[in-house]
């Protein structure tokens, strides 16, 4: 009798350290220390999807099958990133900022922007998203000695894109990269309200802070 798949769904913006987590969960053959290793290279290009994973699977063939659909997926967006003229590193590197600071579409797309504005300008991207990522925990908001960890991972003290993703971003962030929305915003905040606000100058950011935050 042919054992059933195992079925593994992968949430959109999961680092390669909880797919391993959850690997670990699924296979009582992988553990997640040897998954990680096969995988952490592929930061971001592991395609969070639901999949159906042979029983007889080792990390090594769970980490093709993810690689194997990202390629099969960006496919469909070969044209718009050579239109881009951006490479497919720094597209999937942003798509991971961009995925773990906004949940919805449009909002994807304005912080998108915002990002790729910080840029053109030399200004740090400051997104806090990357601490979660250099400790290992799911944080959102960053002490005052996080901001100064020596990481390059850091983009409060260095200027530009991290080395390389910090998460694996799904399509609608890949597709908010490359269709990012065209604003003078240089600041933005998810407020209590849930709802994201923007700001074109620091005073209008704090201003937003206080007026949504506090």
């Amino acid at each position: 009798y042919g054992l059933p798949p195992v079925r593994v769904t992968f949430p959109e913006g999961v680092t390669v350290r909880e797919v391993a987590a959850q690997i670990e969960g699924a296979f009582p053959g992988i553990r997640a220390a040897d998954f990680l290793a096969e995988a952490q290279q592929y930061e971001g290009y592991l395609f969070p999807d639901t999949y159906l994973f042979p029983p007889s699977s080792d990390a090594a063939s769970i980490v093709a099958l993810m690689r194997e659909n990202f390629n099969t997926k960006i496919t469909t967006l070969s044209g718009e990133i050579s239109a881009s003229g951006r490479s497919l590193s720094d597209i999937v590197t942003m798509a991971s900022l961009v995925e773990r600071e906004a949940r919805r579409s449009e909002s994807k797309r304005m912080v998108a922007g915002i990002l790729f504005n910080r840029l053109k300008i030399g200004m740090p991207l400051q997104v806090d998203a990357v601490f979660g990522y250099i400790f290992g925990r799911d944080t959102y908001s960053p002490s005052f000695a996080d901001l100064k960890v020596d990481s390059p991972y850091n983009t409060y003290l260095h200027k530009g894109l991290p080395p390389g993703p910090i998460a694996n971003p799904g399509l609608d962030s890949l597709q908010a990269v490359l269709n990012s929305t065209k604003t003078n915003y240089l600041y933005y905040i998810t407020g209590k309200d849930n709802l994201m606000h923007y700001a074109t100058t620091y005073a209008g950011h704090q201003d937003n802070r206080k007026k949504y935050l506090d």
